[in-house]
Protein backbone atom coordinates (compact mmCIF):
# COMPACT_ATOMS: atom_id res chain seq x y z
CA UNK A 1 0.00 0.00 0.00
CA UNK A 2 1.49 3.34 -1.05
CA UNK A 3 1.79 6.38 1.19
CA UNK A 4 -1.25 8.13 -0.29
CA UNK A 5 -3.46 5.05 0.24
CA UNK A 6 -2.29 4.72 3.83
CA UNK A 7 -3.14 8.37 4.44
CA UNK A 8 -6.63 7.93 2.97
CA UNK A 9 -7.32 4.84 5.09
CA UNK A 10 -6.07 6.60 8.21
CA UNK A 11 -8.33 9.58 7.48
CA UNK A 12 -11.33 7.31 6.96
CA UNK A 13 -10.72 5.53 10.27
CA UNK A 14 -10.60 8.88 12.02
CA UNK A 15 -13.85 10.08 10.43
CA UNK A 16 -15.99 6.96 10.87
CA UNK A 17 -16.08 6.88 14.69
CA UNK A 18 -16.90 10.60 14.74
CA UNK A 19 -19.81 10.06 12.37
CA UNK A 20 -21.03 7.11 14.45
CA UNK A 21 -21.50 9.12 17.65
CA UNK A 22 -23.11 12.18 16.07
CA UNK A 23 -26.18 13.74 17.63
CA UNK A 24 -29.56 12.38 16.51
CA UNK A 25 -30.57 13.96 13.21
CA UNK A 26 -34.01 14.60 14.72
CA UNK A 27 -34.04 15.65 18.41
CA UNK A 28 -35.24 12.85 20.68
CA UNK A 29 -38.08 15.08 21.86
CA UNK A 30 -39.45 15.00 18.29
CA UNK A 31 -39.20 11.25 17.64
CA UNK A 32 -42.49 9.77 16.45
CA UNK A 33 -43.60 6.42 15.05
CA UNK A 34 -40.50 4.55 16.23
CA UNK A 35 -40.31 1.16 17.93
CA UNK A 36 -38.23 1.47 21.10
CA UNK A 37 -36.82 -1.46 23.09
CA UNK A 38 -35.14 -1.05 26.48
CA UNK A 39 -33.08 -3.84 28.03
CA UNK A 40 -32.18 -3.77 31.72
CA UNK A 41 -31.13 -6.18 34.43
CA UNK A 42 -33.70 -5.51 37.19
CA UNK A 43 -37.26 -4.27 37.69
CA UNK A 44 -36.50 -0.54 38.24
CA UNK A 45 -33.47 -0.20 35.90
CA UNK A 46 -35.74 1.44 33.35
CA UNK A 47 -36.40 4.19 35.90
CA UNK A 48 -33.16 5.83 34.72
CA UNK A 49 -34.91 6.53 31.39
CA UNK A 50 -38.57 6.77 32.35
CA UNK A 51 -38.88 10.49 31.67
CA UNK A 52 -37.67 9.96 28.11
CA UNK A 53 -39.81 6.84 27.74
CA UNK A 54 -42.90 8.75 28.90
CA UNK A 55 -42.16 11.49 26.38
CA UNK A 56 -41.64 8.99 23.57
CA UNK A 57 -44.82 7.09 24.45
CA UNK A 58 -46.83 10.33 24.45
CA UNK A 59 -45.41 11.08 21.00
CA UNK A 60 -46.84 7.85 19.60
CA UNK A 61 -43.80 5.60 19.75
CA UNK A 62 -44.15 1.90 20.60
CA UNK A 63 -42.18 1.16 23.80
CA UNK A 64 -41.04 -2.32 24.90
CA UNK A 65 -39.39 -3.00 28.28
CA UNK A 66 -37.25 -6.16 28.55
CA UNK A 67 -35.76 -6.95 31.96
CA UNK A 68 -33.51 -9.96 32.42
CA UNK A 69 -33.91 -10.82 36.12
CA UNK A 70 -36.90 -10.92 38.44
CA UNK A 71 -35.14 -8.86 41.11
CA UNK A 72 -35.77 -11.67 43.59
CA UNK A 73 -32.73 -10.96 45.80
CA UNK A 74 -32.69 -7.16 46.14
CA UNK A 75 -33.79 -6.66 49.74
CA UNK A 76 -32.44 -6.56 53.27
CA UNK A 77 -35.78 -7.70 54.72
CA UNK A 78 -35.09 -11.12 56.32
CA UNK A 79 -38.77 -12.07 56.18
CA UNK A 80 -39.19 -11.92 52.38
CA UNK A 81 -38.72 -15.06 50.30
CA UNK A 82 -37.42 -14.91 46.74
CA UNK A 83 -40.86 -15.78 45.40
CA UNK A 84 -42.50 -13.04 47.44
CA UNK A 85 -39.95 -10.44 46.40
CA UNK A 86 -40.14 -11.38 42.71
CA UNK A 87 -43.93 -11.00 42.88
CA UNK A 88 -43.66 -7.64 44.64
CA UNK A 89 -41.14 -6.34 42.15
CA UNK A 90 -43.32 -7.33 39.21
CA UNK A 91 -46.22 -5.41 40.75
CA UNK A 92 -43.98 -2.40 41.40
CA UNK A 93 -42.65 -2.43 37.85
CA UNK A 94 -46.10 -2.62 36.28
CA UNK A 95 -47.34 0.22 38.49
CA UNK A 96 -44.34 2.37 37.51
CA UNK A 97 -44.82 1.63 33.81
CA UNK A 98 -48.48 2.57 34.07
CA UNK A 99 -47.43 5.95 35.49
CA UNK A 100 -45.42 6.67 32.34
CA UNK A 101 -48.05 5.28 29.98
CA UNK A 102 -46.54 1.89 29.09
CA UNK A 103 -49.05 -1.01 29.24
CA UNK A 104 -48.44 -4.44 30.77
CA UNK A 105 -48.38 -6.17 27.38
CA UNK A 106 -45.20 -4.27 26.53
CA UNK A 107 -43.33 -5.64 29.56
CA UNK A 108 -41.20 -8.79 29.20
CA UNK A 109 -39.18 -10.39 31.98
CA UNK A 110 -36.76 -13.23 31.12
CA UNK A 111 -37.00 -14.66 34.65
CA UNK A 112 -33.35 -15.06 35.67
CA UNK A 113 -32.17 -14.78 39.28
CA UNK A 114 -31.07 -11.42 40.62
CA UNK A 115 -27.40 -11.03 41.52
CA UNK A 116 -26.09 -13.95 39.45
CA UNK A 117 -26.56 -12.85 35.85
CA UNK A 118 -22.86 -13.06 34.99
CA UNK A 119 -22.93 -16.77 35.91
CA UNK A 120 -25.87 -17.71 33.69
CA UNK A 121 -25.43 -19.51 30.37
CA UNK A 122 -24.42 -16.60 28.16
CA UNK A 123 -25.42 -18.28 24.91
CA UNK A 124 -28.88 -18.93 26.30
CA UNK A 125 -29.40 -15.35 27.48
CA UNK A 126 -28.03 -13.86 24.25
CA UNK A 127 -30.27 -16.21 22.24
CA UNK A 128 -33.36 -14.98 24.10
CA UNK A 129 -32.39 -11.35 23.53
CA UNK A 130 -31.66 -12.03 19.86
CA UNK A 131 -35.10 -13.59 19.43
CA UNK A 132 -36.74 -10.49 20.93
CA UNK A 133 -34.67 -8.14 18.79
CA UNK A 134 -35.66 -10.09 15.67
CA UNK A 135 -39.33 -10.13 16.71
CA UNK A 136 -39.67 -6.54 17.93
CA UNK A 137 -37.23 -5.08 15.36
CA UNK A 138 -36.58 -1.89 17.32
CA UNK A 139 -35.60 1.34 15.60
CA UNK A 140 -33.81 2.34 18.80
CA UNK A 141 -32.35 0.22 21.59
CA UNK A 142 -31.92 1.60 25.12
CA UNK A 143 -29.30 -0.33 27.12
CA UNK A 144 -26.73 0.02 29.90
CA UNK A 145 -23.63 1.78 28.61
CA UNK A 146 -20.84 -0.75 28.21
CA UNK A 147 -18.39 2.09 27.47
CA UNK A 148 -17.68 4.16 24.35
CA UNK A 149 -13.96 3.28 24.26
CA UNK A 150 -13.43 1.14 27.36
CA UNK A 151 -15.09 -1.40 29.64
CA UNK A 152 -17.46 0.19 32.14
CA UNK A 153 -17.41 -0.74 35.80
CA UNK A 154 -20.98 -1.48 36.89
CA UNK A 155 -22.32 -3.61 39.71
CA UNK A 156 -22.32 -7.18 38.44
CA UNK A 157 -25.83 -7.57 36.98
CA UNK A 158 -25.65 -4.17 35.26
CA UNK A 159 -22.23 -5.02 33.83
CA UNK A 160 -23.46 -8.41 32.60
CA UNK A 161 -26.60 -6.88 31.09
CA UNK A 162 -24.50 -4.28 29.26
CA UNK A 163 -22.30 -6.86 27.55
CA UNK A 164 -25.00 -9.48 26.95
CA UNK A 165 -27.13 -6.84 25.24
CA UNK A 166 -24.20 -5.57 23.18
CA UNK A 167 -23.45 -9.14 22.08
CA UNK A 168 -27.10 -9.76 21.19
CA UNK A 169 -27.28 -6.66 18.99
CA UNK A 170 -24.30 -7.93 17.02
CA UNK A 171 -25.55 -11.51 16.77
CA UNK A 172 -29.10 -10.54 15.72
CA UNK A 173 -27.88 -9.16 12.39
CA UNK A 174 -26.22 -12.38 11.23
CA UNK A 175 -28.61 -14.93 9.67
CA UNK A 176 -26.28 -17.88 10.35
CA UNK A 177 -26.27 -17.24 14.11
CA UNK A 178 -29.26 -18.76 15.91
CA UNK A 179 -30.42 -19.76 12.44
CA UNK A 180 -33.16 -21.94 13.94
CA UNK A 181 -35.05 -18.75 14.75
CA UNK A 182 -34.99 -17.91 11.06
CA UNK A 183 -35.65 -21.39 9.65
CA UNK A 184 -38.26 -22.59 12.14
CA UNK A 185 -39.77 -19.41 13.59
CA UNK A 186 -39.92 -17.30 10.47
CA UNK A 187 -37.82 -14.51 11.97
CA UNK A 188 -35.32 -12.47 9.99
CA UNK A 189 -31.85 -11.18 10.82
CA UNK A 190 -32.01 -7.58 11.97
CA UNK A 191 -29.54 -4.75 12.57
CA UNK A 192 -30.60 -2.09 15.08
CA UNK A 193 -29.94 1.33 13.55
CA UNK A 194 -29.78 3.55 16.67
CA UNK A 195 -28.81 3.21 20.31
CA UNK A 196 -29.43 5.23 23.48
CA UNK A 197 -27.04 4.09 26.21
CA UNK A 198 -28.08 5.00 29.75
CA UNK A 199 -26.22 5.07 33.07
CA UNK A 200 -23.30 6.59 31.16
CA UNK A 201 -20.36 8.34 32.79
CA UNK A 202 -20.73 12.12 32.60
CA UNK A 203 -17.93 12.51 30.08
CA UNK A 204 -19.57 10.05 27.67
CA UNK A 205 -23.01 11.71 27.56
CA UNK A 206 -23.63 13.37 24.20
CA UNK A 207 -27.42 13.75 24.26
CA UNK A 208 -29.61 15.45 26.86
CA UNK A 209 -33.37 14.97 26.68
CA UNK A 210 -35.67 17.63 28.12
CA UNK A 211 -38.19 15.69 30.23
CA UNK A 212 -39.66 18.71 32.02
CA UNK A 213 -43.22 17.89 30.93
CA UNK A 214 -42.83 14.33 32.24
CA UNK A 215 -40.75 14.90 35.38
CA UNK A 216 -43.74 14.52 37.69
CA UNK A 217 -44.71 11.24 36.01
CA UNK A 218 -41.13 9.98 36.41
CA UNK A 219 -41.07 11.03 40.07
CA UNK A 220 -44.41 9.31 40.69
CA UNK A 221 -43.18 6.15 38.96
CA UNK A 222 -40.08 6.07 41.13
CA UNK A 223 -42.21 6.00 44.28
CA UNK A 224 -43.70 2.68 43.16
CA UNK A 225 -40.46 0.82 43.91
CA UNK A 226 -41.24 0.62 47.61
CA UNK A 227 -39.17 -2.52 48.20
CA UNK A 228 -36.08 -0.79 46.78
CA UNK A 229 -36.16 2.75 48.11
CA UNK A 230 -36.77 4.07 51.61
CA UNK A 231 -37.71 1.96 54.64
CA UNK A 232 -39.10 -0.81 52.40
CA UNK A 233 -35.53 -1.86 51.66
CA UNK A 234 -35.01 -3.02 55.26
CA UNK A 235 -38.61 -3.88 56.16
CA UNK A 236 -41.25 -4.20 53.47
CA UNK A 237 -44.73 -3.38 54.77
CA UNK A 238 -46.66 -3.20 51.52
CA UNK A 239 -47.19 -0.59 48.82
CA UNK A 240 -50.02 1.33 50.51
CA UNK A 241 -49.31 4.82 51.81
CA UNK A 242 -51.50 7.67 52.93
CA UNK A 243 -52.09 10.50 50.40
CA UNK A 244 -49.80 12.66 52.52
CA UNK A 245 -47.01 10.06 52.46
CA UNK A 246 -47.41 9.59 48.71
CA UNK A 247 -47.23 13.34 48.10
CA UNK A 248 -44.12 13.62 50.27
CA UNK A 249 -42.45 10.73 48.44
CA UNK A 250 -43.23 12.25 45.04
CA UNK A 251 -41.87 15.62 46.14
CA UNK A 252 -38.64 14.02 47.34
CA UNK A 253 -38.31 12.00 44.12
CA UNK A 254 -38.87 15.13 42.01
CA UNK A 255 -36.21 17.02 43.95
CA UNK A 256 -33.75 14.21 43.21
CA UNK A 257 -34.11 14.44 39.42
CA UNK A 258 -31.31 15.98 37.40
CA UNK A 259 -31.64 19.53 36.16
CA UNK A 260 -29.67 21.53 33.57
CA UNK A 261 -30.40 25.22 33.01
CA UNK A 262 -33.59 24.91 35.03
CA UNK A 263 -34.94 21.99 32.96
CA UNK A 264 -35.39 18.40 34.06
CA UNK A 265 -33.21 16.21 31.87
CA UNK A 266 -31.96 12.69 31.25
CA UNK A 267 -28.54 12.12 29.70
CA UNK A 268 -27.55 9.40 27.23
CA UNK A 269 -24.74 8.34 24.95
CA UNK A 270 -26.47 8.28 21.58
CA UNK A 271 -24.93 6.04 18.93
CA UNK A 272 -25.79 5.36 15.32
CA UNK A 273 -23.77 2.91 13.30
CA UNK A 274 -22.52 -0.61 12.81
CA UNK A 275 -22.73 -2.64 16.06
CA UNK A 276 -19.21 -4.09 15.73
CA UNK A 277 -17.73 -0.60 15.96
CA UNK A 278 -19.60 0.45 19.14
CA UNK A 279 -16.53 0.18 21.33
CA UNK A 280 -14.08 1.87 18.92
Amino acid sequence: MNKMCRSLVAAALLVLPTMAVAQPEIPVEEWKGKTIMLVGAHPDDDSMSQGTLALLKANGNDIWIVLITTGNVGTQDPDLSRFELATIRRQEELAALADVGIPEDRYINLGYDDGLLEFEDKKEVVGKLVRLIRKIRPDVLFAFDSGPTYRRWHKSDHRAAAYLTADATRVAMWRLLFEGQIIHEGLKAYRIPEFMFYDSPEEAINTWVDISDYAEAKARARTRYVSQFGPGWDKYEGPDRTPEEQAADEKQALEGLEKVDGKYVEGFRYYKGFPDSMGK
